[in-house]
């Protein structure tokens, strides 16, 4: 099952900035791998707690306790979106890059120098710099290249790479910069066979495909919730256990137990608010329009929703693959052939022969097409394609919200450009 359009045009009534206009024209959003528009539902909660519950947690009073009962139900919705094994493994805070930087600040206290972290190349800055900084403390990273044909992970490369040192290895469930899904289980079995943890950073993969993290059996994940409908926050996922034992920076009157212990500061309580509406947003599509009922768990409403999701958006993601390669000068940078389509992301990024990226997304903004430019903090990406003096890359984004009209519209501009 996919969504129809006409269930599309259902969704979309229900995303205000969809509706706005630029010059008269309605904006075609393809930015979604930057930050997607934001479901009406969570602008209301947001609205709804600043009105119905702002107060600091833990007091005496009626709005603090709805301020715990929102903490609580935003570690929930996000538990079942990840399908962790307790609401307690969900640790907030205001990005994925911050949250990762105290994870990995927290984990060097437990290294020691000469242990190894292998990061790789086709990651999103994110997952590399946080982990390089551990140099300090003597830590030495190895870095895993990827193949420039199609922009896949050197796997044998990174299997060598694995050694009785190895105490980490982090690596993006897919590419922000290009679309590469890698595959996360086998490099699981193989982290651990090696007795290391394993770090995904599943900020580009979440909004398109199903997690579970238990099934996945990894250590650690990151996330972020304003790639997933919703207000601009991270989220860190961790094995309770592992969040337990590890010495986590802190205040002296924080707890010292997860996951309050990595939640420094009074945390984004009205983000919280809005992160649960985001989740049973998501939850609805599947229950609206999956093959679970209303009287299914909001997991399995979860799981019905990004399935059609995903189908939905690859089935996009090929009219515009397809419609880019018809069309001369334009080279695709990743996975093209469509029966490897399983392997990537509807983030599709090319260069156009003659034309700079920058002047590619000036001309797209100017018919109120909305798309990015560049390296996208992927630095390493468009350094190993030797793209960086060239501007970059042009990125495409496809979530489920747009159509194949936009899709249509967004190849006629290209096409246009392309015969300047």
């Amino acid at each position: 099952m996919s969504l129809t359009h006409d269930h599309v045009m259902e969704l979309r009534r229900e995303f205000p900035a969809l509706g706005q206009t630029l010059d008269g024209r309605p904006i075609a959003f393809f930015d979604g791998p930057g930050g997607t528009q934001v479901h009406g539902s969570v602008i209301d909660a947001i609205a709804r707690y600043y009105t119905e519950a702002n107060s600091n947690a833990h007091g005496a009073f009626e709005f603090s306790r709805r301020t715990d009962k929102t903490v609580a139900a935003a570690q929930a919705a996000m538990a079942d979106f990840l399908n962790a094994r307790r609401p307690e493994e969900i640790v907030f805070g205001s990005s994925m890059t911050d949250l990762t930087f105290s994870l990995s600040r927290a984990i060097g206290r437990v290294l020691s120098p000469g242990d190894e972290i292998i990061v790789t190349r086709l990651d999103h800055d994110a997952n590399v710099a946080p982990w390089v900084a551990l140099e300090e403390c003597g830590v030495v990273i190895r870095m895993i290249d990827f193949d420039p044909q199609d922009c896949t992970l050197d796997m044998d490369a990174l299997h060598a790479a694995i050694g009785p040192k190895t105490k980490v290895v982090a690596v993006g469930a897919a590419s922000n910069a290009v679309g590469t899904v890698n595959d996360i289980a086998k490099i699981t079995t193989w982290a651990h066979e090696g007795g290391a943890w394993m770090f995904v950073d599943a900020v580009q993969f979440a909004p398109h495909a199903l997690i579970d993290v238990q099934a996945l059996d990894i250590d650690f994940l990151s996330c972020s919730v304003y790639k997933l409908f919703g207000p601009h926050m991270g989220v860190l996922w961790g094995r309770y256990e592992l969040l337990d034992e590890l010495p986590a920076y802190k205040v002296i009157p924080a707890v010292d137990t997860p996951p309050d212990k990595f939640q420094v500061g009074t945390p984004n309580f009205e983000g919280m608010a809005g992160a649960t509406a985001a989740i049973n947003y998501i939850a609805s599509v599947g229950q609206r329009f999956g093959d679970v009922g209303s009287d299914a768990s909001r997991r399995e409403q979860i799981v019905a929703g990004m399935t059609i999701i995903q189908r939905y958006e690859m089935e996009l993601s090929g009219q515009l693959i397809e419609g880019l390669q018809s069309i001369a000068g334009v080279r695709i940078y990743g996975i093209t052939d469509p029966a490897r389509f399983d392997e990537r992301m509807p983030v599709v990024a090319f260069t156009l022969e003659g034309h700079a990226p920058g002047d590619i997304a000036r001309r797209l903004g100017d018919e109120a097409i909305f798309a990015w430019y560049g390296h996208f903090y992927a630095i390493y990406v468009t350094q190993r394609l030797n793209l960086d003096a060239s501007g970059g890359l042009m990125r495409i984004g496809i979530n489920h919200y747009n159509t194949r009209d936009e899709v249509d519209w967004l190849l006629s501009v290209i096409r246009e450009i392309a015969a300047c």
